[in-house]
């Protein structure tokens, strides 16, 4: 019989069998379609050489007057700004302390440092800033001491520890002559308190049993001599047989934690948690198990222990960015990098400005600021998860609603709370847990008005939505939806094989981000055995086809301002996408492990068995850099759709010529027999770039046992 041709249908369909799917695609990983074709992804390369601090979730690029590209770049931890490939640190203060409220003291021998500031309100692992501080008389000397440190352990309400270096980071140990506090003039510059990299749930307000404990909680009781003191780190108690390894206490009023244990101690204490106070306990005084109270960790889902999220937007040059559920801030620009953003509430002519929202957007046409979730002009503090307010046109400061300005809000009236925003060209789309609404710009007197679009619908994150032209695309709990006008459903062929792979508790994290140079919108996830994004999943939203792979990326932002599209991934470091052909998070690059798989290919009917003798490729290397660029073609032969493959082989495919023509490997003889039969094509090597066309299979009839 002729060649039979080998064409499949563009996108990866796994919502079907394999054997169902004939004639399509069935797996894969980096790589898309182009005009209907498979091709290998773009590779990616370092967008500079030094690394943030913290789990980068949101990203933001803009041009300045004087041509100067600025990312913006909101972490778990931090806020950047990076200009030329170098970071600059403009995370908000949230408290600077008066000249000698901060002293320290040190132990011989030891390179952690205590720090006392009466009321500092820090939690382990923020940021803080020592200046005019003298030094200790050893080796803590006034260098060390006036720098940036991040928070070690925090002992009680009024100390914590940091662990003490150089100017170079590394670590110096205390002699006997530290014996000072660092003198009457040490200033402490605290930046905003840091989020968190997890979604952690099991801690916030109203979790758990009220007041810490549970009938079923273990009990003993100090067995320390003359008791304890507010600052010791260690308690000896008649038994802890009964306790966890790790967990925390509750002695009288205070919740104490500990990090380790012996059988009749209890060390590594951290003092007065969760709002309690540090306090000298008595001999026998009772020590009881904490397990889930009020204000501590528990083992309820709580929304308030979610991941930090940013948003971010223009004002012009300037910029306005707001931590999800915290305050709104802005850093401008005529300040330099060396600047940090502030409060808005403390800018001059500032009027009823929101305290707190779950996100900040400007809008483009005209030019108001808009912040979502906030708490109203009259209740300043309490936080309305449903309520929007704008400022007055063209002003950061003027909230106040009055006769003569703009500044106004609005309420949405389904729904529990405004998850996101998203805005487009003609409109801002407003996404609540439960309802879709379209936001407008209408003039005065009202300002704007706002149009329920969609009910019924959910949103998985804050940053599952993204914007194209003027459609929204998002990722909701069991399903994809569209706003192009109205809200619907995308018919998604690989819905289930992605959230069958999902790990709910870290859902929070998913970002999806446009591809716009090939029609693309973006969902990156975290799979079920991982808590970190590590997969992803594409809609090609002009061929209406979608496809998946891995890929471990936390934050995106489209071409345009760059010539790439720039994202973060999880070691810390922001990657130009679609850039080269390889990866490039290593030096030198590594080859991308670039496949496609067909699904099975029965001829006829399928009840007969058919021979297979050789394969006639059709690969195109274009752009490939590899002086030999090869790809492994595999066929793959099946007696039955539920049996394993019983015979497979692998040829080589290698260009040999591109110059007047594109020549490879001509054939590959094999010999296989089946009912039905699979192609792979996969590439691992540098430098190689690949789109497969229309193969051929020698195929004959052997009969039907």
């Amino acid at each position: 019989m002729p060649l039979q041709k080998l064409q499949f249908r563009a996108g990866i369909n796994r919502d079907s069998t394999s054997y169902t799917n004939e004639g399509g695609w069935f797996d894969g990983d980096k790589v898309r379609f182009r005009n209907g074709l498979p091709e290998k992804i773009g590779g990616w390369t370092k967008y500079s050489d030094s690394q943030f601090v913290g789990t980068c979730r949101a990203l933001h690029t803009w041009t300045a007057l004087d041509n100067t590209n600025f990312i913006g770049i909101g972490t778990s931890q931090k806020y950047y700004l990076n200009a030329g490939g170098t970071y600059y640190d403009i995370t908000p203060l949230r408290l600077t302390t008066g000249g000698g409220d901060v002293t320290f003291s040190a132990t011989n021998g030891s390179g952690t440092i205590q720090v006392t500031d009466t009321d500092h309100g820090a939690n382990l692992n923020d940021f803080v800033t020592f200046t005019n501080a003298a030094g200790l008389g050893g080796n803590i000397t006034a260098d060390v001491l006036n720098q940036e440190y991040q928070i070690s352990s925090v002992t009680a309400s009024n100390t914590y520890t940091i662990n003490a270096k150089d100017t170079s980071g590394n670590g110096v140990v205390a002699n006997g002559s530290d014996t000072g506090n660092g003198g009457s003039s040490t200033v402490g510059a605290y930046q905003i308190n840091v989020g968190l990299d997890d979604n952690s749930y099991g801690t916030g307000w109203g979790a758990g049993i009220w007041g810490g404990i549970s009938g079923s909680a273990s009990t003993t009781a100090i067995d320390d001599g003359s008791g304890i003191t507010a600052l010791d780190t260690s308690v000896t108690v008649d038994s802890s047989a009964n306790f966890e390894t790790t967990g925390y206490l509750l002695i009288g009023s205070e919740i104490i934690q500990y990090t380790g244990k012996t059988s009749t101690t209890f060390t590594g204490l951290l003092r007065g948690l969760f709002g309690t106070t540090s306090a000298s306990h008595a001999d026998n005084a009772t020590v009881t198990e904490a397990l889930g109270g009020w204000g501590m960790p528990a083992t309820t889902n709580v929304a308030g222990a979610l991941l930090r999220h940013w948003s971010h937007d223009n004002f012009g040059e300037d910029l306005v960015m707001n931590v999800r559920d915290g305050a709104i801030y802005y850093w401008d620009k005529s300040g330099g990098t060396s600047t940090r953003a502030v409060e808005i509430t403390t800018l001059a002519g500032s009027t009823n400005a929101p305290t707190i929202a779950k996100k900040v957007i400007v809008s483009e046409r005209d030019r108001h600021v808009l912040a979502f979730g906030c708490d109203s002009e009259t209740a300043s503090g309490t936080q309305d998860p449903l309520l929007i307010r704008f400022a007055s046109q063209e002003s950061l400061t003027e909230w106040n609603a009055l006769p003569t300005n703009t500044a106004g809000e609005l309420r949405i009236g389904t729904g529990s709370e405004i998850v996101t925003a998203v805005q487009t060209k003609q409109q801002t789309l407003v996404i609540t847990d439960v309802s879709v609404h379209a936001l407008q710009f209408i003039g005065p007197p009202f300002t704007f008005g706002i149009t329920e679009v969609g009910r019924n619908t959910t949103i998985i994150s804050e940053n599952a939505a993204v914007a194209v032209e003027e459609s929204v695309y998002w990722m909701g709990y069991r399903e994809f939806y569209v706003y192009n006008g109205r809200t619907q459903k995308l018919v998604c062929p690989v819905q289930d094989f992605v959230f069958s792979d999902l790990n709910r508790d870290q859902d929070t994290k998913i970002v999806a981000g446009q591809n716009s140079a090939y029609s693309e919108g973006w969902w990156f996830y975290p799979s079920s055995s991982a808590t970190a994004n590590d997969r992803y999943v594409v809609y090609n939203y002009e061929q209406n086809i979608w496809y998946y792979g891995t890929l471990a990326r936390t934050a995106w932002v489209d071409r345009g301002v760059l010539l790439y599209p720039i994202a973060a991934s999880t070691d810390n470091y922001l990657y130009y996408q679609e850039f080269g052909l390889d990866d490039g998070s290593q030096s030198p690059a590594s080859g991308i492990t670039s496949f496609i798989e067909s699904s099975q290919v029965t001829i006829g009917d399928g009840d007969k068995f058919f021979f297979a003798s050789r394969v006639i490729p059709d690969i195109t290397f274009r752009e490939s850099t590899n002086e030999t660029p090869q790809v492994n073609l595999t066929l793959k032969a099946r007696r039955f759709p539920g049996a394993t493959y019983s015979q497979t082989d692998t040829s080589a495919v290698t260009q040999s010529a591109s110059t007047p023509i594109e020549l490879f490997t001509e054939k590959a003889d094999i010999r296989l027999r089946g009912r039905s039969f699979a192609l792979r094509l996969e590439s691992t090597a540098t430098g190689v770039s690949w789109r497969l066309g229309t193969t051929r299979v020698d195929l004959r009839q052997d009969g039907r046992r």
